[in-house]
C-alpha cells in the first residue's frame, strides 16, 4: 500500500509539473503566479555555417594525349603516393615514334662523325698547302651543319619520348583515388576526368561571412591576420548530425566578396588521421562565442506572434505587461539571450502565460513556492485517489 501511495504522489506530481510549465500552470483555485528577477550572467554560444569539404590537394587527373585504355592500375579508394601508375594509354604509334626518332638520332650522329673527319682532314691538308681556305671552310660548314642535324634529331627524340611519357598517367601528388568513371577500353583524351587524387591527411573546409562580420574582424587590432590568428577554434559538424571529434583552426580568409551573397569565404584546416572526412562532403562549420552580462531567460516564458516575441512583466500594483523583447538569433534551444526590451532587476513571469493577459493583476509567488503549491497537489490528489481506491 505505501508503495503504490508513492507511485502515485509521483505520477500527479510529474501531471502536475508537465501542466505547470511556461505555457499553462495547474488549476490553484487562486491568482498566485511565479515571478523571477532578471539577472546578469555569461553565456556560451554557437554559430553555424553551411560548409563544404575538400582535401588540401584534391587533383583532376586528365590525360595529356588521346587513345584507348590499356591498363587501370588503381582501384576506387586506393591510397596512392607521388609518381604512382595510375593508368596507361595504348602507345603503339608513340614507341613507334620514338624508335623512328632514335633512328634518325642515330643516322645525324654517323653524319656528325664523318663531317667532323674530314674537317679534321681538310685542317692539316691546308696547313700543308694542299688545299685553299674555300674548301677548309667548306669542310667546317659541313661539320657545323651536320652537329645542327643532330640537336634537331635528338630534338625530335625528346619530343616523341616525351609524347610517350603521355601515355602513362602518373599521379602528381600523394593521395586517396577517387571515382573511375572509364573503363579499360575507353577512347579518351584530355577533355576526360579519369578520376581525383586527393590528399585527405588534412581536410579544408570552406564556409562563408557576412560582409559586415569580416569588416569587423580587419578593424581590431592586428588586422585580418591578427583576427585570423586569434579566431577560436571551430567544430565541423557533419551531414548526419554527428559533431566531428577534431578542432579545427581558420587558416585564411578570401581577398573577394560574392557580390551574389555579399559574403566572404574562409577556410578551416581539419586534421583527418583516421580519414572519416572525405572529399567533396558537406557540413556545417560551429563557430563558439561568449557573451559576458548577458540576459538570459527561458523559451518557455516567451510567446511568439507574427515573428515578434513577448514576455509577461511585472509592474506596479502588481499588474503584469505584456511586452516585446528582441532576442539573439543564435540560441541553445532552451534559452533566449534578451537584447532588448528587458533589463536587470525586471521581473517576469515563469508559468502560467497562456492564462494571463496584459494589465492582469497577479499575487506574484517566488519559483520555489510554485513548486511546493505543485507538490502539496500531488500530494492531495494522491491521497484522494487512495481513498477512492479503498472503498
Amino acid at each position: 500500500m505505501k508503495t503504490r501511495r508513492i507511485l502515485l504522489v509521483a505520477g500527479a506530481a510529474a501531471m502536475l509539473m508537465a501542466c505547470g510549465g511556461g505555457g499553462g500552470r495547474p488549476t490553484f483555485g487562486d491568482n498566485e503566479y511565479p515571478v523571477e528577477t532578471v539577472t546578469a550572467q555569461n553565456a556560451d554560444l554557437q554559430t553555424t555555417y553551411p560548409a563544404t569539404i575538400n582535401g588540401i590537394q584534391d587533383v583532376e587527373i586528365r590525360p595529356k594525349t588521346s587513345g584507348f585504355l590499356t591498363q587501370i592500375c588503381v582501384t576506387e579508394g586506393q591510397t596512392v603516393s607521388a609518381g604512382q601508375l595510375l593508368f596507361v594509354i595504348d602507345n603503339e604509334t608513340y614507341q613507334a615514334q620514338v624508335r623512328q626518332s632514335q633512328a634518325a638520332v642515330n643516322t645525324a650522329q654517323s653524319q656528325v662523325n664523318t663531317a667532323k673527319l674530314t674537317y679534321e682532314n681538310s685542317k692539316q691538308l691546308f696547313a700543308n698547302k694542299v688545299i685553299g681556305e674555300y674548301e677548309l671552310q667548306t669542310a667546317e660548314n659541313s661539320y657545323l651543319s651536320a652537329q645542327a642535324q643532330l640537336s634537331q634529331a635528338q630534338a625530335g627524340l625528346a619530343s616523341a619520348k616525351e609524347n610517350l611519357s603521355f601515355c602513362y598517367v602518373k599521379s602528381p601528388s600523394a593521395g586517396v583515388v577517387g571515382t573511375l568513371p572509364y573503363k579499360k577500353g575507353a577512347l579518351v583524351s584530355g577533355s576526360n576526368v579519369l578520376t581525383h587524387v586527393a590528399d585527405i591527411s588534412q581536410m579544408d573546409v570552406y564556409f562563408s561571412l557576412p560582409e559586415r562580420g569580416i569588416l569587423a574582424m580587419s578593424q581590431g587590432e592586428g588586422g585580418m591576420r591578427g583576427a585570423i590568428d586569434a579566431f577560436p577554434p571551430v567544430k565541423l559538424q557533419l551531414a548526419d548530425g554527428s559533431v566531428y571529434g577534431v578542432e579545427g583552426k581558420v587558416v585564411s580568409v578570401s581577398g573577394v566578396i560574392d557580390q551574389t551573397t555579399g559574403s566572404v569565404q574562409l577556410k578551416a584546416r581539419f586534421a583527418n588521421p583516421e580519414k572519416v572526412l572525405k572529399s567533396g562532403g558537406s557540413g556545417s562549420i560551429i563557430i563558439p562565442r561568449s557573451a559576458s552580462e548577458a540576459i538570459v531567460i527561458p523559451q518557455s516564458v516567451v510567446t511568439e506572434v507574427q515573428n515578434k516575441k513577448f514576455i509577461y512583466l511585472l509592474k506596479d500594483s502588481n499588474k503584469v505587461a505584456y511586452t516585446e523583447i528582441t532576442v539573439d538569433p543564435q540560441n541553445d534551444g532552451n534559452n533566449y539571450i534578451v537584447t532588448s526590451g528587458l533589463n536587470i532587476g525586471d521581473k517576469y513571469v515563469t508559468h502560467g502565460i497562456t492564462k494571463l493577459s496584459d494589465q492582469m493583476e497577479i499575487v506574484p509567488i517566488t519559483p520555489q513556492r510554485y513548486q511546493e503549491k505543485i507538490e502539496e497537489q500531488a500530494r492531495a490528489m494522491s491521497a484522494g485517489d487512495i481513498v477512492s481506491s479503498m472503498k
